[in-house]
């Protein structure tokens, strides 16, 4: 083997090994884009205000970083928060807000969930999830009770259902 042909060989070696490095290193993830954030927010909303109702609804990324948050006419004052806080702890805990309040009751081994910053343990926040992989969640609040939030947030998940799967 020449000279030249050794070190064309080793350094092709090296930059294998570099990249093998870096990938391990970091990761790539996905996430919601602003467009789908925004109809998954407007198709809650709308399935709470064809049911009556006037909420809030959030979106937010995987991180729990708030990407959408749309307060219908009437909704309460403390429905923007609460739909954030929603939408934060479904991401959080990977789990349904409405799960996170049954298991987090007084004089459960995970009521000290409830003091936590941030958690909301109320129904009507569930993360948005396509392939295995946490995207997003969705929070909605001002509904007469978490289960109704919970069907328009779910209502929210579905319009944008179709565009995540891979």
């Amino acid at each position: 083997m020449t000279r030249n042909r050794m070190l064309g060989a080793a350094l092709a070696l090296m930059l294998a090994a570099g990249t093998a490095a870096a990938q391990d290193a970091t990761y790539n993830i996905r996430t919601l884009t602003p467009e789908t954030a925004l109809k998954a927010a407007q198709a809650a909303l709308k399935s709470c205000r064809d049911g009556g109702n006037q909420v809030a609804v959030a979106v937010v990324d995987r991180s729990g970083v708030t990407q959408v948050m749309l307060r219908d006419r009437y909704a309460g004052a403390h429905t923007p928060r609460t739909a954030i806080g929603k939408a934060w702890t479904a991401v959080s805990f990977r789990s349904s807000t409405t799960g996170i309040a049954e298991i987090s009751q007084p004089g459960k081994p995970s009521s000290g969930l409830r003091n936590l910053p941030h958690v909301v343990a109320l129904g009507g926040g569930m993360p948005i999830e396509a392939g295995g992989s946490i995207l997003g969640g969705i929070g909605v609040s001002g509904a007469p009770g978490g289960d109704i939030d919970e069907k328009c947030a779910k209502a929210g998940i579905d319009a944008i259902k179709d565009a995540l799967e891979f």
